[in-house]
Formats: structure tokens, C-alpha cells, sequence
């Protein structure tokens, strides 16, 4: 098994906290700038998947849009190398929350690729606890 490098690992982490407190705070765009511009978005809790930068702002956008605050938070991540030196494969577990419940419990399992900007989530697919 192939290591993968401890800056890449913190490099994973600070995106996903970039993510959550994007989406959280109405930041729609800089959401979407967490994926590359073909990105992808795949979760059973909506009709269809946002895919490219405007369906990835779009989307982010509704979800702010619903006036409950809502946070995301992320744990238990697992970085694990992709099929070349700039492709990562990530799972993690996401709790959405309000301020007094436990929205969604969903685990998200991405596959990374870096660019100049550092990484990015080139497809996201989010699979819900039943």
C-alpha cells in the first residue's frame, strides 16, 4: 500500500473545512471553486446531480436558500492514493446539523485531483445512513 503524503492528507482536510464553511456561510461560488470546473455532485438526497461550476454554484446557492442555519461537519477521513500521483480517493463521514438535531448522517466518497490551486473534488458521491 502506497502512503500518502501527510501535507496531501492536511491538504484534503483544510478543502473539506473550505466546503463547509462556504456552504454554511451562502458562499456559493467559492463552494463550487472546491471542484473542478467539470465537477460533480451525486447524493440520493436530491433529484439530480450538479455537475460543472454553475450547477455546483446552483446548487449550493438552494441550500443556503432554505434559511435554517446548517452546519457541516466532517470527520473520520480516510485519504487513500489514486490511480496516478495526482488523483486521491477520500471517504469521510458528514453529519448534517441544526442548531438542536441531527439533519442527515451521509458518508462522501470523492475522488481528488490536484491542480494548480491544490486539490480539488473531481466527483463527489454522498451516500445516506439509513
Amino acid at each position: 500500500m502506497t502512503v500518502v503524503a501527510t501535507e496531501d492528507v492536511v491538504a484534503v482536510h483544510q478543502l473539506y473545512g473550505r466546503q463547509s464553511h462556504a456552504i454554511d456561510s451562502g458562499r456559493a461560488a467559492e463552494w463550487a471553486a472546491t471542484f473542478t470546473a467539470d465537477g460533480e455532485f451525486h447524493s440520493p438526497s436530491y433529484p439530480e446531480p450538479a455537475i460543472g461550476t454553475g450547477g455546483l454554484t446552483a446548487f449550493a446557492a438552494r441550500f443556503h436558500e432554505s434559511g435554517e442555519q446548517l452546519r457541516h461537519v466532517v470527520s473520520t477521513v480516510h485519504v487513500r492514493r489514486g490511480n496516478t500521483t495526482d488523483t486521491l480517493f477520500a471517504d469521510a463521514y458528514l453529519q448534517i446539523v441544526a442548531s438542536t438535531r441531527l439533519v442527515r448522517l451521509t458518508v462522501l466518497e470523492d475522488e481528488l485531483v490536484r491542480t494548480e490551486g491544490g486539490w480539488r473534488v473531481r466527483r463527489r458521491t454522498v451516500h445516506r445512513d439509513s
